[in-house]
């Protein structure tokens, strides 16, 4: 494992402890979007499907563990949590969240690297995992209100793929017939979407101001 792997997994997993940090001690799922964290989870379940009979090693048995149980365990929290599903704004989070997973199975099933039950699932949450930050982004527009918390933890998401792109790169450079352009390709579409996000949110940081997304 290289460096920028390392550092994106970390990243990855600060930021679903900095969201769990918002829900479990603030109680509150404001700003939120329970559309991006439903799809979450279905990237994790997808793509961990092998997490009890395919050993890799102890780190990355701990990992998916990780991920699997803070995906759901988020969703639990913002729909039956008495207290936090009260701050979950609804009304706001619209996004039909069923346009992008459709697709997205179906060009699992027409673009794979083998037709497997497996190997279509692991490249369906590819393609989900691509767009499924998009109904969070589109509630941040929406509200326009944006806490500290939720800020880093969509920072921290964009900052862990971007990583993971080094980390290909590096790989790329360094080993050979090293070669997966799915994941490449689904990795980038990914990082690019959080570009207008990353702008607002160094223009917050460098001018010391509240971060704001344009309506």
């Amino acid at each position: 494992m290289n460096i920028f792997r390392l550092a994106g997994d970390m990243f990855h997993l600060a930021s679903v402890l900095v969201l769990l940090l918002k829900i479990h001690t603030i109680k509150s799922c404001a700003g939120v979007s329970l559309k991006t964290q439903e799809l979450y989870a279905l990237v994790f379940a997808t793509r961990y499907l092998d997490i009890f009979t395919h050993f890799v090693s102890l780190y990355n048995t701990v990992m998916k563990l990780i991920f699997l149980g803070s995906s759901f365990s988020i969703v639990w929290y913002i729909r039956r949590h008495k207290i936090v599903r009260r701050s979950y704004d609804k009304d706001q989070d619209t996004f039909r969240h069923i346009f992008l997973v459709l697709p997205c199975l179906v060009l699992a099933l027409l673009i794979n690297e083998k037709f497997t039950f497996k190997e279509v699932m692991w490249t369906f949450s590819l393609y989900l995992e691509a767009f499924a930050i998009l109904p969070q982004l589109v509630l941040l527009q929406r509200t326009r209100n944006i806490d500290n918390l939720t800020g880093q933890y969509v920072f921290l998401l964009g900052a862990y793929r971007a990583l993971y792109i080094l980390n290909w790169i590096y790989r790329y450079l360094t080993e050979e017939h090293y070669v997966h352009w799915i994941t490449w390709i689904a990795g980038l579409i990914q990082t690019l979407l959080y570009a207008d996000f990353f702008y607002y949110y160094f223009q917050s940081w460098k001018n010391n101001v509240k971060l704001e997304l344009p309506a």
